[in-house]
């Protein structure tokens, strides 16, 4: 033992407080407590207002016998309710689960039954979904109907509503930060890529860390307005909850991106700060000449997902949004690298300077690193530009495992890393640029797509005898599924049939958007090569 070792120098809770984006809300409450926390059409509420309704759930789920360790379910697009979940559950130690509005009840129920689900919190227009899987889950929870006023409505399914829920909740909930800062706080699935989703755990310590280096990242300054494009069941809307509060921001909700409403929020609400894939960046710069507002702030916006086109970086710009693209996972809490810029190329001509935006970057500055490796040697790839390798990432900012999947916990984390699957190059600078994806994944829309799940979703057809699904360029959606299809013989099954097929069995953003009917071809050993039907299309 050395002389720094000794018992006057132990952590105790006057010099060690877990990490945690509980503690956030407080902060935001006593300092920032008379500031506009939620626009939400003609909603405003305050961050003294936010916490109050955050402790009136909080309670309200812990007299209902919700405890630590509980999974509480969530299936709402971006609404107020939604944001106050990532503060009420993880203050009793629970873990929050916000589902993709955009799944299949099958998949729902997966979810539902894998996790544990103690309560499941659904907005109306989700009801129908939400009751089928309910249905097929036959799992016995408290359901509760958020009824969103700004909403198209849709019925009850629950025995409670959210605001019925809040009024039997204390304001004064003594609630308290994780004993511990490893502690579980959100659980997020895959998009079941490889065939059923997995289970991505957050604690406590990964979500504050990933929240407060969103502020760095992005030189975020004091009181941002945030409009919430990035939907938050992804990785917990990449942290941004919890980094808004700290900064004493405003949160401006849309319950789905379109272009008239968001040109709307950056007139109407001096929006400062957004979010979200190359698709939301399509719809700025294609909005019509009735859709767009004049604003006269400068805007800033992360773009994450299938690498943007410089030529969309340029339009977006022209507008006077200024983009940085960061690259991530599910897995790393959203963001873990990003397209830093350099003060010497602001006087580069404006097309090299997309260019440079279009790479992925460097690791966040709380990640501990991020490199290009060889998988097979783990050595780091040449940084030539050229020598691809795999992306590997390491640090605070990566999951805590796949939930009772321990193999693939292990896999994931081989040798002191953990392997992302997406194939890169490094350049000489050290940014990262994207080339491939180990594991055929398509992004659409900023939704993850399984090729293999479309796949054996077509094989079920009768005439089909082989398939291959690859991803297609799409103007909209970046990339969609489009799937080579070879017909058993005397066959005569047709696209248009093919693609009805697959509506009962995928959902809509996972159905191929185009069906090919030809030789597939293979390697020696019978392998389809996608590589050859990429260049097809």
């Amino acid at each position: 033992m050395n002389i720094y070792e000794g018992p006057e120098l132990r952590k105790r809770p006057a010099n060690f407080t877990p990490l945690s984006p509980v503690s956030i809300l407080k902060r935001a409450e006593r300092v920032h407590g008379h500031r506009i926390a939620h626009i939400h059409g003609d909603i405003q509420r305050t961050w003294a207002e936010v916490a109050d309704r955050c402790r009136r759930l909080a309670s309200a789920l812990s007299k209902r016998g919700i405890v630590k360790g509980d999974t509480v379910a969530l299936l709402a697009p971006n609404v107020p309710e939604a944001h106050e979940c990532t503060f009420a559950i993880p203050m009793l130690g629970a873990v929050l689960n916000a589902n993709n509005t955009r799944l299949d009840a099958g998949t729902i129920a997966y979810i539902l039954d894998h996790g544990d689900a103690r309560v499941l919190l659904v907005d109306t227009e989700l009801s129908n979904v939400a009751k089928a899987a309910l249905e097929q889950s036959g799992r016995d929870i408290l359901v509760v109907d958020i009824e969103d006023s700004q909403g198209p409505g849709g019925h009850r399914i629950g025995s409670v509503t959210y605001d019925e829920l809040l009024n039997e909740g204390d304001p004064d909930f003594p609630y308290k930060l994780p004993d511990d800062e490893w502690d579980a706080l959100a659980l997020n699935y895959t998009s079941g890529t490889t065939g059923r989703p997995k289970g991505v755990v957050y604690s406590h310590r990964g979500a504050y860390t990933n929240a407060v280096n969103n502020v760095i990242s992005w030189s975020m300054p004091h009181f941002p307005v945030y409009l919430w494009t990035v939907p938050m069941f992804h990785c917990n809307g990449w942290c941004f909850p919890w980094t808004i509060p700290l900064l004493g921001g405003t949160n401006v909700f849309l319950r789905a991106p379109r272009a008239g409403a968001i040109f709307d929020a950056f007139a109407d609400h001096g929006v400062t700060h957004l979010g979200g894939a190359p698709i939301i960046m399509s719809l700025i710069a294609s909005a019509t000449a009735d859709e767009k507002r004049d604003f006269t702030q400068k805007i800033e916006m992360m773009t994450a997902a299938s690498p943007p086109p410089a030529s969309i970086i340029a339009a977006i710009e022209e507008l006077g949004i200024n983009i940085i693209q960061v690259y991530g996972l599910t897995e790393v809490y959203g963001p873990a690298v990003v397209s830093a810029w350099q003060p010497e190329w602001d006087d580069l001509p404006k097309n090299e300077q997309a260019r440079l935006k279009a790479r992925q970057g460097v690791s966040i500055e709380l990640e501990e690193d991020v490199l290009v490796l060889n998988p097979d040697t783990l050595a780091p790839v040449p940084w030539d530009g050229d020598t691809q390798g795999e992306i590997a990432i390491r640090g605070n900012v990566v999951m805590k495992g796949y939930l009772k999947q321990e193999e693939a916990t292990e896999t994931a984390f081989r040798d002191g890393w953990f392997w992302s699957g997406d194939i890169a190059v490094q350049h000489p600078d050290g940014y990262i640029e994207v080339r491939d994806r180990a594991k055929d994944i398509i992004i659409s829309g900023g939704e993850n797509i399984s090729s293999i799940e479309i796949e054996n979703a077509l094989y079920t057809h009768p005439e089909v005898a082989l398939v291959a699904v690859v991803a297609m360029k799409d103007d909209k959606w970046g990339e969609v599924p489009c799937a080579f299809v070879e017909r058993t013989e005397g066959a005569s099954v047709s696209e248009d049939e093919l693609i009805e097929h697959a509506r009962g069995k995928l959902a809509g953003y996972q159905r191929p958007k185009r069906v090919i009917f030809d030789d597939l071809p293979k390697t020696s050993t019978g392998k389809i090569l996608k590589t050859e039907l990429r260049k097809r299309v």
